[in-house]
């Protein structure tokens, strides 16, 4: 990888995976062109980071092997252990397959209105999975995440909201490969928060290597959102590693309008994606339509194969 400003840049957080897991990271990074052609400026791109290419398909593989390695190095994690965490469900599937992979159960807590088509991938793995109160959302898996973890100190709960492996994957990866596949030219951050280790992670790589980019962070306009796997922090249990600090601003996304990308990145562009990568693109192109020139890299966290159940990907088709 390129270094920025003559200084080497951090190593990678997946040392140590072997198989299919050393796969993880090193996503493509595609140019969104026909889908935002006449709502930016001529002069400004916006690109993003596939990341349904990482081995378990969303952006969750990343943060998931990160934390189970450095448990693994730091002695809490051993073959025929458990794992223990809540997820709105990409975060879980992406646990399933590494722990299948390095011999480990995995029992998770999971809102029971996540849709079919992740909770059929859990029940293929073999996941040990505990439903929780829809209303509560991804909050109430937390809740009942920690009760468990009080409850069977047997298990290892990596608890993603509060684990700095979590960020710290997407500094030392994440970060660094936007900055070599832009060649440097990249001007502008967008990410969307859920965990927040992904905007958390990469920020504080642009701060430290790259400041001039500016970074945002993207949420639901709304407690009462559609955006799946994303928190409205004003109205949710706010994750320990989420630092709004490093965001030069926060923008919110409205639901529908988010939906309307999702379809327009699919027919216009090829890119068949999730609700929370398409609100991402459509915060991206928020900020590129204050700019002459620039160059807006976002994260495209999964695929829209894992919603295919929900009306909202195929509406009006």
């Amino acid at each position: 990888m390129l270094a920025v400003g003559g200084r080497p840049l951090p190593p990678s957080p997946f040392a140590g995976a072997t198989g299919l897991l050393s796969r993880v990271g090193n996503t493509p990074l595609v140019r969104i062109e026909r889908a935002v052609a006449d709502l930016i400026p001529p002069g400004v791109e916006i690109w993003g980071k596939a990341e349904w290419f990482n081995p378990g398909g969303s952006v969750k593989d990343r943060a998931a092997l990160s934390m189970v390695l450095d448990a693994e190095r730091r002695g809490v994690l051993k073959p025929g252990m458990r794992l223990l965490d809540s997820s709105s469900g990409n975060t879980g599937i992406s646990y399933a397959l590494i722990a299948a992979a390095r011999g480990y159960g995995v029992t998770l807590c999971l809102p029971s209105n996540a849709n079919s088509e992740r909770k059929r991938v859990l029940h293929a793995y073999g996941v040990d999975v505990v439903m929780t109160d829809p209303l509560e959302g991804s909050d109430g898996a937390i809740r009942e995440a920690r009760k468990l973890a009080a409850s069977h100190p047997e298990y290892v709960y990596l608890d993603q909201y509060s684990n700095d492996a979590n960020w710290g994957a997407h500094y030392a990866s994440t970060g660094p490969e936007i900055w070599e596949q832009t060649e440097g030219r990249v001007t502008h951050f967008v990410a969307a928060l859920g965990t927040s280790g992904t905007f958390v992670g990469t920020s504080r790589f642009l701060r430290d290597y790259a400041p001039h980019v500016q970074r945002f962070s993207m949420q639901p306009d709304s407690p009462f959102h559609g955006l799946e796997g994303l928190k409205h922090m004003a109205s949710a249990l706010v994750p320990k590693i989420y630092d709004p600090t490093l965001a030069h601003e926060n923008i919110e996304a409205p639901t529908e309008e988010s939906y309307e990308m999702e379809r327009r990145l699919a027919k216009l562009d090829g890119l068949l994606v999730g609700p929370s990568a398409a609100a991402a693109v459509w915060a991206s192109v928020q900020v590129a339509r204050r700019l002459d020139r620039g160059v807006v890299v976002t994260i495209l966290c999964d695929s829209g194969t894992r919603y295919l159940s929900e009306t909202h990907i195929w509406k009006g088709a």
